[in-house]
């Protein structure tokens, strides 16, 4: 059953092909573990969006964006979602990434680094049942 699913993925491998010249040059910084050997992937599906760059083993998004998501609600809503969802976001501006890679780059290592929830703030609303009960 692909349904929504498969719709998200023909997405995310559209927006892969349109990279902006700010996503493809942090790509190739982050990607084959170019960073502290964290795997990131880039144009990823979670839940109902799509991110730039995740690093799902430290619950690390990153988004590259430009001017046109100043000052957003969208993207307000789409950080809080993802943070209820255990994701930590950073977000840089594409002239940011263009003209301070290193400075960009330190941000994410410090980020990477920093310890994260033990365990994910969607799980602990809902205790497991009891031996017995299911």
């Amino acid at each position: 059953m692909r349904g929504a699913n498969f719709k998200r993925t023909a997405i995310a491998r559209k927006l892969r092909s349109d990279s902006t010249n700010a996503e493809q040059r942090l790509w190739y910084r982050l990607r084959s573990r170019g960073l502290d050997g964290c795997k990131f992937v880039r144009q990823e599906p979670i839940g109902r969006y799509v991110v730039d760059f995740v690093c799902r083993e430290r619950c690390l998004v990153i988004e590259v964006d430009g001017g046109q998501h100043a000052d957003s609600a969208e993207d307000k809503l789409r950080d809080q979602w993802l943070r209820h969802n255990s994701y930590r976001v950073l977000r840089f501006w594409n002239n940011d990434v263009l003209t301070n890679m290193d400075g960009v780059l330190q941000v994410i290592a410090e980020a990477l680094q920093a310890e994260r929830p033990p365990h994910p703030t969607r799980f602990a609303r809902r205790p497991l049942p009891a031996r017995g009960e299911r």
